[in-house]
């Protein structure tokens, strides 16, 4: 078959990867010169920890799978399986953690709850006061601004893959072909739009303006090198109230009892915290869902991060290197991992894994070729 991916980031490039490994020639177009949205401005965390039971667990499970064998035959990736804990305070927040671990999935998490002791033998960096870590063994990470190049260049490799950037995709031409903005038609057997946070333009002509799918503005920034190792991803008690792993009546009680602090409530916050290969920490995020979104970033939401990180850490933040702000695209249907809509003959729209993106995107490409039939 012949293939054309339209989209450069990482839900696009691990269609492309699908579609070459199955033997199929892939044409990939991305309108930048490199992707610069959300695959390369996350976290890189491969987090299983707290999905959703059922489709959405079984699907970053599966892509945590793939993800190591990639990262086996890619070193590029940076994969790590460094696992994840999350130090929770008092008795509201431990309680969370408790049901977490007493779900019936929690073993495919690798859910543990550990003393303090216990949680500085696998990460000795936490050196602060806390009451106890929920630990989740299946979580992971990668390299974000270099895997998708990475990947490429494995990509590359082979003689049925061409990378096309700097053109945009304007018109679908027919059936199994699409027209980019210097004149070029690229027919195919079948297209796959995975464009990200685009959802204008072409997008909006082709899947119409009810696409349940919305865009969602992040904060986050990086330090230098911590100067040791972070063993392990960070996240905090403030997480419990994002992710759909920890719905229930724990939870309700603590947003009942322990309500979000002003600034991260208003500013819809966790703390998610990754070490870098050179060793700087990626610290996040916000989530701003009303349009039209701020042109600049806002320092409290950094200030606030610093100091839940600093307690964690027992000493001082190294030096803010860099931050920034991002937009990801976001399936308004909370039981669907993806939305995935066939949108002419042959040409299929592929958009809004939200936070799940890099984590869920091996498989995700993967049940698309399976359904495809590639």
């Amino acid at each position: 078959m012949r293939v054309t991916v339209v989209g450069g980031g990482v839900v696009g490039t691990m269609h492309a990867w699908q579609a070459v490994e199955r033997g199929h020639e892939v044409v990939q177009i991305e309108r930048e010169a490199e992707a610069r949205g959300a695959s390369l401005r996350n976290f890189g965390q491969i987090w299983v920890s707290g999905r959703a039971g059922g489709e959405e667990l079984e699907t970053a499970l599966r892509a945590r799978e793939l993800w190591e064998e990639i990262g086996a035959r890619v070193p590029g990736l940076g994969f790590r399986a460094n696992g994840s804990l999350t130090p929770v305070r008092g008795e509201r927040e431990l309680a969370v953690a408790e049901a977490a671990v007493a779900r019936e999935d929690s073993a495919a998490r690798g859910y543990k709850l550990l003393t303090p002791a216990e949680a500085r033998a696998v990460n000795p960096a936490l050196r602060g006061a806390f009451t106890a870590a929920l630990y989740c063994e299946r979580d992971a990470a990668v390299e974000p601004r270099t895997a998708q190049l990475a990947l490429r260049a494995e990509l590359s490799k082979s003689p049925n893959y061409t990378f096309l950037p700097g053109r945009e995709v304007r018109e679908v031409i027919g059936e199994h072909a699409v027209r980019d903005d210097h004149g070029d038609v690229h027919a195919s057997d079948t297209v796959v739009l995975c464009t990200g946070a685009w959802l204008g333009g072409l997008v909006r002509e082709l899947a119409g303006p009810e696409l349940p799918v919305r865009r969602v503005r992040l904060q986050m920034m990086q330090t230098d090198p911590l100067g040791e190792p972070l063993t392990t991803s960070i996240a905090d008690a403030d997480s419990f109230r994002y992710y759909p792993a920890y719905r229930g009546r724990a939870l309700d009680q603590l947003n009942a009892e322990q309500p979000q602090l002003r600034i991260p409530a208003a500013h819809a916050m966790q703390l998610l915290m990754v070490q870098r290969a050179d060793g700087g920490l990626t610290i996040g995020d916000t989530h701003e869902y009303e349009h039209p979104f701020a042109f600049d970033t806002t320092e409290d939401p950094y200030d606030h991060l610093a100091e839940v990180v600093e307690s964690f850490l027992g000493r001082p933040l190294p030096k803010i290197r860099r931050r920034w702000a991002g937009v990801y695209a976001q399936c308004t249907d909370p039981a669907r991992v993806v939305h995935r809509q066939q949108v002419r003959d042959g040409v299929w729209l592929v958009t809004g894994p939200g936070g799940r993106g890099m984590t869920c995107s091996p498989a995700i490409a993967e049940t698309t070729a399976n359904e495809l039939d590639w």
